[in-house]
């Protein structure tokens, strides 16, 4: 006995394994990353990006490495974000970027009326190159 295969019944069973079989590229880095200003921080893709934004280029810079690698700067004090997608428009990753001073990082910053001078101190302080950083409010 022969029994005829109606394709109908199939496609909703053989469409359900092909979505598992398909290799998922998820979102990356639900939380923010926090990077001090002036510092680096390396972020590996969980797949090959073909396009790189940033929120607020005043805030973070992004290096491409390679496809698969970025590494984001912390140019100036807040938050932005930055998105890196595949050619096809997928995001591979997505990440709030917070920038700060880093606590206890060997910076200081002197106030002579209203007047601000930030310093990096090791075993001596000397001027960053952000130097005389202008009219800041008082903290």
């Amino acid at each position: 006995m022969i029994r005829s295969v109606r394709p109908a019944r199939f496609i909703p069973a053989l469409a359900a394994t092909a979505m598992l079989m398909v290799p998922t590229i998820g979102t990356a880095q639900s939380a923010s990353l926090n990077v001090e200003i002036d510092q680096a921080q390396r972020v590996q893709l969980r797949g090959p990006a073909g396009s790189v934004i940033v929120g607020n280029p005043a805030i973070a810079d992004v290096t491409v490495v390679d496809a698969n690698t970025l590494y984001i700067t912390g140019k100036g004090f807040g938050v932005t974000e930055v998105v890196a997608v595949d050619t096809v428009g997928r995001t591979v990753f997505q990440s709030q970027v917070v920038v700060s001073d880093g606590a206890g990082s060997g910076r200081v910053r002197i106030w002579r009326g209203g007047q601000s001078t930030e310093m990096a101190c090791g075993a001596s302080c000397s001027a960053t190159i952000r130097g005389n950083v202008g009219n800041l409010p008082t903290p």
